[in-house]
C-alpha cells in the first residue's frame, strides 16, 4: 500500500512537472490529436482512400475535396487522415521492439559485466558503426518492402542506442546498498534485474523512448519514400510526399501537406520529450 501511494506520490510529481511546459502540454495535445485522428480515420475522413474519381485529378480544394484531389482523383484529406495510422505504427511499434530488446541486453550487459558486457557490445559497436539509415534501408531491402518488414528494420537499428542508455544507467545503480540487500538474501538475478534495477534505471529510457518515436516516424516516412515502406495503395506520409514529388509545379501542396504531417508529428514527439526529460530530472525538482 505504500508503494502504491509512493508511485501514485512520484507520477503526479513528473505531472506537475510536465504541466509547468505549455511547449509540452502543446506537443500532448497535438499528439493526442493525431492519434485519434488515426483511430478515428474512417468516421472523419470524407471519402476511403483507395476510391478514385479520374475526372477530377489535380483538382484544388473544394466542397467534395476540402484539400484537392492527387494525379488519379484520391482525396488528399482522406488519404492523410489513413495515412496517420501507417506513420504511427511505424513510430510506436518499431521503437517498442527496440526498447524491449535493448533494455534486455543492456541489463543482461550492465549487471553481469564482463565477458557478458564485452561480447554484447562489440556486437553492437559493430551495428553502430554503419550509418543507421543505410542499415535501416538494407535491412528494409532484404527483407522485403511492406508496413511489418519497415517496423522489424526500423526496430533493429535502434537497439544499440536504447542498450547502451540502459547499461550506463545500470552501471550506476548496481552497486547500490538495496542491491547489495537484495544479494545477501539470496534473490536470483533475474528477481534482482526485473524488480530493482530496471525499475531505477529506466528514467533515460522513457526520454529516449519518446524523442525516438519521432526517428521513427520520420524513418519510416523515409522508408515509403524510396518504395521500401508501405506499398500502395495504402496511404503513407512518406510515399504521398513520394508520389507528389512529380506534381511540384502544377500541384504542389501533394507533397507539402503530408510534409507537414511528418514536421508536426517530429517535432511534438521531440518536443514532449524535452519535457519528459526535464520532469525526470531531480536537479529540475524543488
Amino acid at each position: 500500500m505504500e508503494d502504491a501511494v509512493k508511485g501514485r506520490s512520484y507520477s503526479s510529481q513528473i505531472w506537475r512537472q510536465l504541466k509547468k511546459s505549455k511547449i509540452t502540454v502543446i506537443s500532448m495535445i497535438v499528439l493526442v490529436v493525431i492519434l485519434l485522428v488515426a483511430i478515428f480515420a474512417p468516421l472523419l475522413a470524407p471519402h476511403t482512400y483507395e476510391v478514385s474519381f479520374p475526372d477530377r485529378a489535380l483538382e484544388g480544394p473544394s466542397r467534395d475535396f476540402p484539400l484537392g484531389t492527387d494525379r488519379i482523383g484520391r482525396c488528399v484529406l482522406s488519404r492523410l487522415l489513413y495515412g496517420a495510422r501507417q506513420s504511427l505504427a511505424m513510430g510506436v511499434f518499431s521503437v517498442t521492439i527496440s526498447t524491449l530488446i535493448g533494455v534486455f541486453l543492456g541489463a543482461v550487459a550492465g549487471y553481469f559485466g564482463g565477458l557478458s558486457d564485452g561480447l554484447i557490445m562489440r556486437i553492437l559497436d559493430v551495428f553502430q558503426g554503419i550509418p543507421m539509415f543505410l542499415l535501416t534501408v538494407t535491412l528494409a531491402a532484404v527483407l522485403g518492402p511492406s508496413l511489418q518488414n519497415a517496423i522489424i528494420a526500423i526496430g533493429i537499428t535502434m537497439i544499440p542506442g536504447n542498450a547502451r542508455l540502459i547499461r550506463a544507467s545500470i552501471l550506476s545503480v548496481r552497486e547500490m546498498e538495496y542491491i547489495e540487500a537484495a544479494k545477501s538474501i539470496d534473490a536470483s538475478s533475474a528477481r534482482i534485474i526485473i524488480k530493482h534495477i530496471i525499475p531505477n534505471s529506466i528514467a533515460p529510457v522513457l526520454v529516449s523512448f519518446t524523442m525516438a518515436m519521432g526517428g521513427a516516424v520520420l524513418s519510416g516516412a523515409g522508408l515509403s519514400f524510396i518504395g521500401l515502406g508501405v506499398q500502395p495503395p495504402i496511404p503513407e506520409w512518406g510515399a504521398m510526399i513520394s508520389e507528389g514529388r512529380n506534381f511540384m509545379r502544377a500541384a504542389p501542396q501533394l507533397a507539402l501537406y503530408p510534409g507537414i504531417c511528418v514536421m508536426i508529428t517530429v517535432i511534438a514527439f521531440n518536443m514532449l520529450g524535452d519535457g519528459l526529460r526535464d520532469a525526470l530530472d531531480p536537479r529540475l525538482k524543488s
